[in-house]
């Protein structure tokens, strides 16, 4: 076999082994899923995949947290290549923590805003000890409970189901709310868009008073 033709089939082989690579999904770049199927939003170095409008400086990565504390109101949304940030039906769970008196949540269906609070998709509420009677298990402005579920300066988990028109919220394993949308259902008064739809995940930050921290953020699609 002579050199060139020699050079030529290793060549062919390294391209072969190259597309079956990608082809098995073995590709470094590619998010992977853990044995349950979750994909992480948050790599724990920082905000790869994340984008802030209003008030960016709130935002920081600290000791592998997502740290929202400063000027609000100010939204952090995934815009990475993960399901193309976009989610319909879906399985998030977060692990949060609250300093006193602070108000954020999670934003599901939504879609990137500039500023303001987002007009479309729904909030889940994050409040413990905020003086916002609607704490923590809250759909907001949907379904309201005036009961956290948990402590400030403590670790919980958030779990956030939504499969067809059915939403249901988890805080530390319990159900805080357990919600089907109806088919005669209009958004309430002062969100314009919030309906069950389609879209991406956003974090919020609420007020200059409000610091909260967010360890992992795993999402599972449903479809």
């Amino acid at each position: 076999m002579n050199r060139r033709r020699s050079l030529s089939i290793a060549a062919s082989l390294m391209l072969l082994a190259a597309a079956a690579l990608v082809a098995s999904g073995d590709d470094a770049s590619q998010a992977q899923p853990d044995k349950d199927g979750f994909y992480s939003l948050f790599n724990g170095k920082d905000l790869d995949g994340w984008k802030v409008g209003a008030n960016a400086a709130s935002w920081s990565v600290q000791d592998g947290q997502i740290v929202v504390h400063g000027k609000g109101p100010s939204h952090l949304f995934y815009v990475g290549p993960t399901h193309n940030h976009d989610w319909k039906d879906f399985y998030l769970k977060a692990e949060v923590m609250t300093y006193p008196h602070a108000n954020s949540g999670i934003y599901f269906h939504t879609k990137y805003q500039e500023s303001r609070f987002p007009d479309k998709g729904f909030e889940c509420q994050i409040d413990c000890t905020h003086s916002d009677m609607k704490k923590t298990g809250s759909l907001y402005d949907v379904v309201d409970t005036d009961y956290p579920h948990h402590k400030d300066n403590e670790w919980f988990l958030y779990e956030i189901i939504v499969k067809g028109n059915h939403v249901v919220l988890k805080v530390n394993g319990e159900v805080a709310c357990d919600w089907h949308q109806p088919d005669d259902f209009k958004s309430p008064k002062g969100h314009a868009d919030r309906v069950i739809d389609h879209g991406t995940i956003a974090l919020q930050g609420h007020d200059p008073g409000s610091e909260c921290h967010f360890k992992s953020i795993l999402i599972k699609p449903l479809e």
